[in-house]
């Protein structure tokens, strides 16, 4: 169990008062077994005129603000605390069909992942294809546990992130070639990739716990997240963070599960005024905890604890 605070503001700057359209939130984490809300607070400044709140059609909670007046400021301050249990992933029970790769969803699950399999880029020249294959074993079936593992890790160790502040994502073909990309960039990479082999994934968003000593060497903190999920027949939505070559949910608080990374935007709404009005926005996140937390859990340790290195 680790006891998380995470507080995301963000500030909008304007050089003189202009009116605000409709504002959509996605900063309420999804409450689960593995992550239990115990408090969520949203300040929002102007106070808007009505603030309401929805699940999607992913299940995610979502919060609409409207507003009426004009204002030179706007700031939205998130505040959530949470109860998180990191699951183990050597501890992941999969089902003995599903152990070796290939395999195939069974027919009672098929038709709700036949959408979270399918691609959502172009790639003419089978570029996705070729690396995702590279990870299969030449002869015989290969382990799905390990097939999952070394991907993820070759992302962190092959690829170079940055912070890329810009809106949207790279095409995976376009991180594949450059070498680099931001965490969504590498979720949508590695989406694609799995895809490729036939299974089924979804993008998250959401945050990452990072220690303030720097001792777990992750990178991604101090702003909102992003890793995918892979379905997995026994141990269902397996969570994977490729930019630190993570198995597991270790430090990572889900926000928004979806099947396109275009979906789960933390923040988005509209302004009247003219374009040479608005100045600027700032955003800062933090995350902190009330508990030491437990060793980290990557495919290195993964592999190390399967042939007892690791106790």
């Amino acid at each position: 169990m680790q006891l998380l605070t995470v507080r995301h503001i963000t500030s909008y700057r304007y050089k003189q008062p202009v009116a605000f359209g409709e504002h959509r939130m996605m900063l309420r984490p999804r409450d689960s077994y593995d992550q239990k809300l115990l408090e969520v607070r949203l300040d929002i400044t102007p106070e808007p005129a009505s603030l309401r709140w929805l699940h999607d059609v992913f299940g995610n909670c979502v919060a609409i603000a409207r507003f009426s007046g004009r204002s030179t400021d706007l700031r939205f301050d998130s505040t959530i605390r949470l109860d998180h249990s990191p699951s183990n992933a050597v501890e992941f029970q999969i089902e003995d069909y599903a152990s070796t790769y290939p395999f195939s969803y069974g027919s009672e699950e098929s038709p709700d992942l036949l959408r979270s399999i399918e691609r959502q880029y172009l790639d003419p020249d089978r570029d996705i294809d070729r690396w995702a294959r590279q990870f299969l074993r030449r002869q015989g079936p290969t382990g799905t546990r390990e097939l999952l593992a070394a991907m993820t890790l070759a992302i962190k160790e092959r690829f170079t992130y940055v912070s890329r502040p810009e809106f949207g994502t790279q095409d995976p073909v376009e991180t594949l070639k450059l070498g680099s990309g931001s965490c969504r960039d590498f979720a949508v990479l590695m989406m694609e990739a799995v895809r490729s082999l036939g299974l089924a994934a979804r993008f998250v968003s959401g945050y990452l716990y990072v220690p303030e000593d720097g001792s777990s060497g992750r990178v991604g903190g101090g702003a909102t997240h992003a890793w995918l999920q892979v379905y997995i027949p026994g141990a269902g939505w397996l969570e994977l963070d490729p930019t630190n070559g993570v198995v597991g949910n270790r430090d990572l608080i889900r926000v928004a599960v979806v099947r396109d990374a275009r979906n789960a935007v933390p923040l988005s709404g509209t302004w009247t005024g003219f374009p040479s009005d608005f100045l600027g926005m700032d955003v800062t996140v933090s995350v902190t905890s009330d508990a030491p937390a437990e060793e980290p859990t990557s495919p290195e340790a993964v592999e190390a604890r399967r042939s007892g290195g690791v106790s």
